[in-house]
Protein backbone atom coordinates (compact mmCIF):
# COMPACT_ATOMS: atom_id res chain seq x y z
CA UNK A 1 0.00 0.00 0.00
CA UNK A 2 1.23 3.69 -0.89
CA UNK A 3 2.33 5.85 2.13
CA UNK A 4 -0.94 8.21 0.66
CA UNK A 5 -3.13 4.86 1.29
CA UNK A 6 -1.89 4.69 4.41
CA UNK A 7 -1.92 8.00 5.87
CA UNK A 8 -5.42 7.70 4.52
CA UNK A 9 -6.02 4.88 6.75
CA UNK A 10 -8.89 4.98 8.99
CA UNK A 11 -9.01 7.37 12.41
CA UNK A 12 -9.83 4.66 14.40
CA UNK A 13 -6.47 2.21 13.23
CA UNK A 14 -3.93 5.02 13.56
CA UNK A 15 -5.84 5.42 17.07
CA UNK A 16 -5.09 2.19 17.88
CA UNK A 17 -1.39 1.81 16.38
CA UNK A 18 -0.63 5.17 18.91
CA UNK A 19 -2.01 3.21 21.81
CA UNK A 20 0.32 -0.07 21.11
CA UNK A 21 3.24 1.61 20.06
CA UNK A 22 3.38 3.95 23.44
CA UNK A 23 2.17 0.45 25.69
CA UNK A 24 5.26 -0.79 24.11
CA UNK A 25 7.48 2.47 23.90
CA UNK A 26 7.38 3.95 27.49
CA UNK A 27 8.76 0.30 29.64
CA UNK A 28 11.19 0.65 27.06
CA UNK A 29 12.29 4.08 27.47
CA UNK A 30 12.37 3.67 31.24
CA UNK A 31 14.56 0.46 31.06
CA UNK A 32 16.82 2.87 28.45
CA UNK A 33 16.74 5.44 31.43
CA UNK A 34 17.49 3.27 34.47
CA UNK A 35 20.16 1.52 32.51
CA UNK A 36 22.03 5.34 32.24
CA UNK A 37 21.06 5.72 35.96
CA UNK A 38 23.05 2.42 36.88
CA UNK A 39 26.41 4.21 34.75
CA UNK A 40 25.28 7.72 36.71
CA UNK A 41 25.67 6.13 39.99
CA UNK A 42 29.14 4.46 39.47
CA UNK A 43 30.09 8.13 37.54
CA UNK A 44 28.56 9.68 41.49
CA UNK A 45 30.33 7.06 43.56
CA UNK A 46 33.71 6.74 41.82
CA UNK A 47 33.23 11.12 42.36
CA UNK A 48 33.43 10.36 46.16
CA UNK A 49 36.96 8.75 45.79
CA UNK A 50 38.50 11.78 44.51
CA UNK A 51 39.09 12.81 41.14
CA UNK A 52 42.49 10.66 40.48
CA UNK A 53 39.92 7.74 40.79
CA UNK A 54 37.16 9.52 39.13
CA UNK A 55 39.65 10.16 36.12
CA UNK A 56 40.71 6.54 35.86
CA UNK A 57 37.32 5.34 36.34
CA UNK A 58 36.42 7.73 33.37
CA UNK A 59 38.87 6.34 30.69
CA UNK A 60 38.26 3.35 31.53
CA UNK A 61 34.50 3.50 30.91
CA UNK A 62 35.20 5.10 27.75
CA UNK A 63 37.18 2.35 26.55
CA UNK A 64 34.35 0.17 27.40
CA UNK A 65 31.66 1.41 25.83
CA UNK A 66 32.88 1.50 22.09
CA UNK A 67 33.33 -2.34 21.78
CA UNK A 68 30.30 -2.72 24.31
CA UNK A 69 27.85 -0.71 21.67
CA UNK A 70 29.10 -2.99 18.81
CA UNK A 71 28.30 -6.17 20.80
CA UNK A 72 24.58 -4.28 21.39
CA UNK A 73 24.04 -3.98 17.42
CA UNK A 74 24.90 -7.33 17.02
CA UNK A 75 22.76 -8.37 20.18
CA UNK A 76 19.52 -6.04 18.44
CA UNK A 77 19.84 -7.87 15.36
CA UNK A 78 17.44 -10.64 17.11
CA UNK A 79 14.54 -8.14 17.53
CA UNK A 80 13.28 -7.60 13.94
CA UNK A 81 13.78 -11.56 13.41
CA UNK A 82 11.70 -12.41 16.53
CA UNK A 83 9.15 -9.90 15.44
CA UNK A 84 8.72 -11.26 12.43
CA UNK A 85 8.56 -14.64 13.31
CA UNK A 86 6.01 -13.65 15.86
CA UNK A 87 4.22 -11.61 13.34
CA UNK A 88 4.21 -14.85 10.95
CA UNK A 89 2.61 -17.04 13.55
CA UNK A 90 3.46 -20.27 12.25
CA UNK A 91 6.48 -22.05 13.81
CA UNK A 92 6.89 -19.28 16.09
CA UNK A 93 8.35 -21.25 19.15
CA UNK A 94 11.25 -22.72 16.78
CA UNK A 95 11.83 -19.24 15.07
CA UNK A 96 12.30 -17.18 18.33
CA UNK A 97 13.96 -19.88 19.76
CA UNK A 98 16.70 -20.06 17.21
CA UNK A 99 17.25 -16.16 16.93
CA UNK A 100 17.57 -16.14 20.79
CA UNK A 101 20.28 -19.14 21.04
CA UNK A 102 21.88 -17.67 18.02
CA UNK A 103 21.77 -14.14 19.14
CA UNK A 104 23.57 -15.57 22.48
CA UNK A 105 26.10 -17.18 20.97
CA UNK A 106 26.98 -14.54 19.19
CA UNK A 107 27.49 -12.56 22.03
CA UNK A 108 29.55 -15.34 23.23
CA UNK A 109 31.89 -15.51 20.05
CA UNK A 110 32.44 -11.45 20.21
CA UNK A 111 32.82 -11.38 23.89
CA UNK A 112 36.33 -14.06 23.70
CA UNK A 113 38.22 -11.28 21.93
CA UNK A 114 37.12 -8.51 23.40
CA UNK A 115 37.88 -9.67 26.83
CA UNK A 116 41.27 -10.43 25.22
CA UNK A 117 41.89 -6.94 23.61
CA UNK A 118 40.49 -4.60 26.92
CA UNK A 119 42.63 -6.94 29.38
CA UNK A 120 45.70 -4.81 28.08
CA UNK A 121 43.76 -1.17 28.98
CA UNK A 122 46.77 -0.22 30.25
CA UNK A 123 48.93 -0.22 27.05
CA UNK A 124 46.25 0.83 24.62
CA UNK A 125 45.77 3.71 26.87
CA UNK A 126 49.30 4.42 26.86
CA UNK A 127 49.36 4.68 23.04
CA UNK A 128 46.67 7.00 23.42
CA UNK A 129 48.94 9.24 24.99
CA UNK A 130 47.10 9.41 28.43
CA UNK A 131 48.78 9.73 31.97
CA UNK A 132 50.64 6.52 32.71
CA UNK A 133 49.14 6.53 36.79
CA UNK A 134 45.47 7.03 35.24
CA UNK A 135 45.94 4.13 32.43
CA UNK A 136 47.19 1.68 35.27
CA UNK A 137 44.28 2.76 37.33
CA UNK A 138 41.95 2.34 34.37
CA UNK A 139 43.37 -0.92 33.96
CA UNK A 140 42.49 -2.63 37.36
CA UNK A 141 39.14 -1.07 36.89
CA UNK A 142 38.47 -2.70 33.64
CA UNK A 143 39.78 -5.83 34.46
CA UNK A 144 36.84 -5.71 36.70
CA UNK A 145 34.48 -4.04 34.53
CA UNK A 146 34.99 -6.16 31.57
CA UNK A 147 33.08 -9.30 32.59
CA UNK A 148 29.97 -7.62 32.44
CA UNK A 149 30.49 -7.54 28.48
CA UNK A 150 28.49 -10.92 28.20
CA UNK A 151 25.70 -10.66 30.47
CA UNK A 152 25.56 -6.79 29.33
CA UNK A 153 24.91 -8.25 26.01
CA UNK A 154 22.33 -11.10 26.68
CA UNK A 155 20.28 -8.94 28.58
CA UNK A 156 19.87 -7.24 25.42
CA UNK A 157 18.61 -10.31 23.68
CA UNK A 158 16.44 -11.16 26.85
CA UNK A 159 15.30 -7.37 26.10
CA UNK A 160 14.31 -7.94 22.45
CA UNK A 161 12.69 -11.47 23.08
CA UNK A 162 10.03 -9.21 25.48
CA UNK A 163 9.32 -7.25 22.98
CA UNK A 164 8.74 -9.02 20.17
CA UNK A 165 6.28 -10.71 22.45
CA UNK A 166 5.23 -6.80 23.18
CA UNK A 167 5.71 -7.51 27.19
CA UNK A 168 8.73 -5.47 28.04
CA UNK A 169 7.91 -4.22 31.52
CA UNK A 170 9.67 -7.44 33.50
CA UNK A 171 13.05 -5.57 31.60
CA UNK A 172 12.24 -2.29 33.43
CA UNK A 173 11.39 -4.04 36.55
CA UNK A 174 14.58 -6.26 36.90
CA UNK A 175 16.56 -3.05 35.90
CA UNK A 176 15.11 -0.87 38.41
CA UNK A 177 16.08 -3.88 41.16
CA UNK A 178 19.70 -3.83 39.27
CA UNK A 179 20.34 -0.08 40.01
CA UNK A 180 19.71 -0.52 44.17
CA UNK A 181 22.16 -3.98 44.03
CA UNK A 182 24.78 -2.12 41.93
CA UNK A 183 24.62 1.08 44.58
CA UNK A 184 24.87 -1.26 47.38
CA UNK A 185 27.09 -3.46 45.92
CA UNK A 186 29.55 0.19 45.22
CA UNK A 187 28.73 1.09 48.92
CA UNK A 188 30.24 -2.24 50.15
CA UNK A 189 33.10 -2.60 47.30
CA UNK A 190 34.71 0.55 46.60
CA UNK A 191 34.53 1.96 50.19
CA UNK A 192 34.69 -1.01 52.55
CA UNK A 193 31.68 -2.05 54.38
CA UNK A 194 30.14 -5.48 56.14
CA UNK A 195 34.05 -6.05 56.54
CA UNK A 196 34.82 -6.35 52.81
CA UNK A 197 38.03 -4.45 51.99
CA UNK A 198 38.13 -1.23 50.10
CA UNK A 199 38.73 -1.81 46.68
CA UNK A 200 38.37 1.47 45.52
CA UNK A 201 37.54 1.84 41.10
CA UNK A 202 37.99 -1.94 41.48
CA UNK A 203 34.74 -2.47 43.57
CA UNK A 204 33.10 -0.31 40.63
CA UNK A 205 33.80 -2.51 38.07
CA UNK A 206 32.72 -5.42 39.95
CA UNK A 207 29.28 -4.10 40.95
CA UNK A 208 28.76 -3.58 37.56
CA UNK A 209 29.69 -6.75 36.48
CA UNK A 210 27.52 -8.47 39.33
CA UNK A 211 24.34 -6.03 38.22
CA UNK A 212 24.82 -6.82 35.00
CA UNK A 213 24.72 -10.87 35.71
CA UNK A 214 21.81 -10.32 37.90
CA UNK A 215 19.76 -8.94 34.78
CA UNK A 216 20.59 -11.63 33.20
CA UNK A 217 19.35 -14.76 35.60
CA UNK A 218 16.63 -12.07 36.47
CA UNK A 219 14.79 -12.36 33.17
CA UNK A 220 16.25 -15.88 32.27
CA UNK A 221 13.88 -16.73 35.68
CA UNK A 222 11.23 -14.93 34.80
CA UNK A 223 11.40 -16.19 31.21
CA UNK A 224 11.24 -19.72 32.42
CA UNK A 225 8.56 -19.35 35.30
CA UNK A 226 5.81 -17.03 33.17
CA UNK A 227 3.46 -19.30 31.58
CA UNK A 228 3.48 -17.53 28.05
CA UNK A 229 7.18 -17.13 28.26
CA UNK A 230 8.24 -20.82 29.03
CA UNK A 231 7.09 -22.97 26.04
CA UNK A 232 10.06 -20.61 24.42
CA UNK A 233 12.45 -22.26 26.49
CA UNK A 234 14.88 -20.01 26.45
CA UNK A 235 17.05 -22.21 28.65
CA UNK A 236 17.50 -24.76 25.95
CA UNK A 237 18.53 -21.72 23.06
CA UNK A 238 21.42 -21.10 25.59
CA UNK A 239 22.57 -24.50 26.21
CA UNK A 240 22.02 -25.94 22.74
CA UNK A 241 21.48 -23.16 20.14
CA UNK A 242 20.63 -23.74 16.40
CA UNK A 243 22.97 -22.76 13.80
CA UNK A 244 20.78 -22.46 11.21
CA UNK A 245 20.57 -19.27 9.79
CA UNK A 246 23.67 -17.48 11.74
CA UNK A 247 24.61 -15.86 8.84
CA UNK A 248 21.75 -14.17 8.62
CA UNK A 249 22.00 -12.88 11.79
CA UNK A 250 25.08 -11.12 11.47
CA UNK A 251 24.26 -9.96 8.45
CA UNK A 252 21.59 -7.50 9.81
CA UNK A 253 23.59 -7.55 13.39
CA UNK A 254 26.96 -6.00 11.85
CA UNK A 255 25.90 -2.81 9.90
CA UNK A 256 23.87 -2.10 13.20
CA UNK A 257 26.91 -2.88 15.05
CA UNK A 258 29.08 -0.58 12.47
CA UNK A 259 26.42 2.42 12.90
CA UNK A 260 26.78 2.78 16.59
CA UNK A 261 30.02 2.44 15.89
CA UNK A 262 30.15 5.64 13.62
CA UNK A 263 27.92 7.94 16.02
CA UNK A 264 29.55 7.20 19.10
CA UNK A 265 32.88 7.21 17.84
CA UNK A 266 31.80 10.72 16.29
CA UNK A 267 30.86 11.96 19.67
CA UNK A 268 34.25 10.66 21.13
CA UNK A 269 36.29 12.68 18.55
CA UNK A 270 34.05 16.21 19.08
CA UNK A 271 34.58 16.03 23.41
CA UNK A 272 38.24 15.28 22.15
CA UNK A 273 38.00 18.57 19.91
CA UNK A 274 36.49 20.02 22.64
CA UNK A 275 39.53 19.24 24.59
CA UNK A 276 41.68 21.38 22.27
CA UNK A 277 39.92 24.20 22.49
CA UNK A 278 40.06 24.46 26.12
CA UNK A 279 38.52 23.61 29.08
CA UNK A 280 35.75 25.99 29.26
CA UNK A 281 33.85 24.53 26.05
CA UNK A 282 34.80 21.03 27.07
CA UNK A 283 32.78 22.09 30.33
CA UNK A 284 30.44 23.87 28.21
CA UNK A 285 29.96 20.49 25.94
CA UNK A 286 29.70 18.49 28.88
CA UNK A 287 26.62 20.12 29.66
CA UNK A 288 24.86 20.41 26.34
CA UNK A 289 25.85 16.87 25.69
CA UNK A 290 24.46 14.90 29.00
CA UNK A 291 21.47 17.08 28.69
CA UNK A 292 20.60 15.55 24.78
CA UNK A 293 21.87 12.17 25.97
CA UNK A 294 18.75 12.09 28.66
CA UNK A 295 16.28 13.50 25.92
CA UNK A 296 17.47 11.05 23.20
CA UNK A 297 16.30 7.88 25.31
CA UNK A 298 12.99 8.79 24.61
CA UNK A 299 12.65 8.69 20.78
CA UNK A 300 15.40 5.31 21.07
CA UNK A 301 12.83 3.80 23.16
CA UNK A 302 10.20 4.91 20.07
CA UNK A 303 12.75 3.23 17.36
CA UNK A 304 13.27 0.21 19.52
CA UNK A 305 9.59 0.13 19.76
CA UNK A 306 9.27 0.35 16.02
CA UNK A 307 11.52 -1.95 14.90
CA UNK A 308 9.26 -4.04 17.07
CA UNK A 309 6.03 -3.49 15.47
CA UNK A 310 6.91 -2.63 11.83
CA UNK A 311 8.56 -6.24 11.94
CA UNK A 312 5.18 -7.72 13.41
CA UNK A 313 3.09 -5.96 10.52
CA UNK A 314 5.68 -7.22 7.97
CA UNK A 315 5.85 -11.11 9.30
CA UNK A 316 2.28 -11.33 9.11
CA UNK A 317 2.48 -9.23 5.56
CA UNK A 318 0.61 -6.52 6.45
CA UNK A 319 1.63 -3.84 4.39
CA UNK A 320 -0.98 -1.04 5.60
CA UNK A 321 0.08 -2.04 9.08
CA UNK A 322 4.11 -1.91 8.61
CA UNK A 323 3.60 1.70 7.39
CA UNK A 324 1.16 2.88 10.24
CA UNK A 325 3.67 1.87 12.81
CA UNK A 326 6.74 3.56 11.05
CA UNK A 327 5.33 6.64 10.55
CA UNK A 328 3.35 6.92 13.97
CA UNK A 329 6.85 6.35 15.59
CA UNK A 330 8.44 8.79 13.73
CA UNK A 331 5.73 11.42 14.35
CA UNK A 332 5.81 10.67 17.91
CA UNK A 333 9.61 10.82 18.37
CA UNK A 334 9.75 14.30 16.58
CA UNK A 335 6.90 15.65 18.23
CA UNK A 336 8.52 15.00 21.74
CA UNK A 337 11.99 16.29 20.39
CA UNK A 338 10.30 18.97 18.93
CA UNK A 339 9.43 20.37 22.43
CA UNK A 340 12.54 19.40 23.59
CA UNK A 341 13.80 21.88 21.07
CA UNK A 342 11.11 24.86 22.34
CA UNK A 343 12.41 23.76 25.79
CA UNK A 344 16.25 24.44 25.04
CA UNK A 345 15.68 27.22 22.80
CA UNK A 346 13.49 28.85 24.89
CA UNK A 347 14.72 28.63 29.01
CA UNK A 348 18.29 27.50 28.48
CA UNK A 349 19.59 29.54 31.86
CA UNK A 350 17.86 27.02 34.20
CA UNK A 351 19.16 24.04 32.41
CA UNK A 352 22.32 25.33 32.76
CA UNK A 353 21.85 26.11 36.59
CA UNK A 354 20.78 22.47 37.25
CA UNK A 355 24.27 21.54 36.45
CA UNK A 356 26.74 25.35 37.50
CA UNK A 357 26.00 27.39 40.35
CA UNK A 358 25.44 30.28 37.96
CA UNK A 359 26.18 32.96 41.36
CA UNK A 360 30.07 31.24 40.60
CA UNK A 361 32.03 33.56 39.16
CA UNK A 362 33.99 30.29 38.20
CA UNK A 363 31.20 29.31 36.20
CA UNK A 364 30.92 33.04 34.39
CA UNK A 365 32.96 31.43 31.11
CA UNK A 366 31.23 28.45 30.82
CA UNK A 367 27.54 29.43 31.70
CA UNK A 368 27.03 31.71 28.76
CA UNK A 369 28.48 28.75 26.36
CA UNK A 370 26.59 25.95 27.52
CA UNK A 371 23.50 27.51 26.99
CA UNK A 372 24.52 28.94 23.33
CA UNK A 373 25.23 25.25 23.03
CA UNK A 374 21.66 24.18 24.51
CA UNK A 375 20.25 26.38 21.68
CA UNK A 376 21.59 24.39 18.38
CA UNK A 377 20.95 21.20 20.89
CA UNK A 378 17.65 21.85 20.39
CA UNK A 379 17.59 22.09 16.55
CA UNK A 380 19.93 18.78 17.12
CA UNK A 381 17.30 17.01 19.14
CA UNK A 382 14.55 16.91 16.24
CA UNK A 383 17.28 15.56 13.42
CA UNK A 384 18.33 12.59 16.15
CA UNK A 385 15.07 11.68 16.89
CA UNK A 386 14.26 11.20 13.32
CA UNK A 387 17.50 9.04 12.26
CA UNK A 388 16.63 7.07 15.74
CA UNK A 389 13.35 6.38 14.84
CA UNK A 390 13.61 5.95 11.12
CA UNK A 391 16.76 3.56 11.63
CA UNK A 392 14.56 1.25 14.36
CA UNK A 393 11.61 1.13 11.63
CA UNK A 394 14.11 0.18 8.95
CA UNK A 395 15.48 -2.26 11.13
CA UNK A 396 12.00 -3.82 11.55
CA UNK A 397 12.46 -5.26 7.71
CA UNK A 398 16.04 -6.45 8.43
CA UNK A 399 17.29 -3.24 6.31
CA UNK A 400 20.33 -2.10 8.29
CA UNK A 401 23.08 -1.88 5.82
CA UNK A 402 22.09 0.86 3.59
CA UNK A 403 21.52 2.99 7.18
CA UNK A 404 25.06 1.75 8.16
CA UNK A 405 26.46 3.71 4.96
CA UNK A 406 23.88 6.77 5.84
CA UNK A 407 25.74 6.43 9.22
CA UNK A 408 29.05 7.05 7.90
CA UNK A 409 28.31 9.54 4.94
CA UNK A 410 26.41 11.80 7.98
CA UNK A 411 28.23 11.48 10.72
CA UNK A 412 32.17 10.90 9.15
CA UNK A 413 32.31 12.38 5.55
CA UNK A 414 29.92 15.51 6.83
CA UNK A 415 29.37 15.96 9.88
CA UNK A 416 33.25 15.77 11.43
CA UNK A 417 34.89 17.73 8.89
CA UNK A 418 32.29 20.61 8.56
CA UNK A 419 32.97 20.84 12.57
CA UNK A 420 36.60 20.78 12.18
CA UNK A 421 36.50 23.31 9.81
CA UNK A 422 33.93 25.70 11.85
CA UNK A 423 35.40 25.22 14.95
CA UNK A 424 39.04 25.67 13.74
CA UNK A 425 39.18 26.96 10.12
CA UNK A 426 36.30 29.39 10.57
CA UNK A 427 37.32 30.07 14.21
CA UNK A 428 33.86 29.63 15.77
CA UNK A 429 35.07 27.23 18.50
CA UNK A 430 32.71 24.86 20.22
CA UNK A 431 29.97 26.82 18.25
CA UNK A 432 31.53 25.06 14.90
CA UNK A 433 31.93 21.90 16.14
CA UNK A 434 27.81 22.01 17.50
CA UNK A 435 27.34 23.26 14.11
CA UNK A 436 28.74 20.76 12.11
CA UNK A 437 27.66 17.78 14.13
CA UNK A 438 23.81 18.67 14.05
CA UNK A 439 24.60 18.97 9.57
CA UNK A 440 25.68 15.51 9.69
CA UNK A 441 22.68 14.23 11.99
CA UNK A 442 20.25 16.48 9.50
CA UNK A 443 21.73 14.27 6.41
CA UNK A 444 21.40 11.10 8.53
CA UNK A 445 17.79 11.65 9.25
CA UNK A 446 17.26 13.04 5.71
CA UNK A 447 18.90 9.74 4.43
CA UNK A 448 16.55 7.17 6.69
CA UNK A 449 13.63 9.12 6.22
CA UNK A 450 13.90 9.39 2.54
CA UNK A 451 14.17 5.57 2.36
CA UNK A 452 11.55 5.01 4.79
CA UNK A 453 9.29 6.35 2.21
CA UNK A 454 10.90 4.80 -0.37
CA UNK A 455 10.34 1.15 1.35
CA UNK A 456 8.12 -0.28 -1.47
CA UNK A 457 9.99 1.11 -4.39
CA UNK A 458 13.23 -0.22 -2.89
CA UNK A 459 12.05 -3.69 -2.60
CA UNK A 460 12.19 -3.61 1.06
CA UNK A 461 8.53 -4.73 1.31
CA UNK A 462 7.93 -7.56 -0.97
CA UNK A 463 4.56 -6.44 -3.09
CA UNK A 464 1.52 -8.29 -2.19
Amino acid sequence: MSDIATSAAAPSARASEIRAMLALAWPLILTNLAQMAITTTDVVMMGWLGPQALAAGTLGANLFYAPFLFGIGLAVATAPAMAQAVGRRAGVLRAVRRAAGQGFLVCLIYSLPVWALLWHAEAILLLLGQDPALSAEAQDYMRALQWSLLPGLMFVVLRSFLSALERPRAALVVTVLAIVLNAVSNWVLMFGHWGVPAMGVVGAGVSSTIANAFMVVGLLVFCSWDRGFRRFRLAAALLRPDLHGLGGLLRVGLPIGLAMGFEVTVFNVATMLMGLIGPTALAAHAIALQVSSITFMVPMGLGQAATVRVGLAAGRGDHAGLGRAGWTALALGMGFMTCMALLLLGAPQPIVGVFLDLTDPASAAVAPLAAALLGIAGLFQVFDGAQVVGAGALRGLQDTRRPMIFAALGYWATGMPLAALLAFGAGLGGIGIWVGLLIGLAVVAGLMVARWHRREALGLVPRG
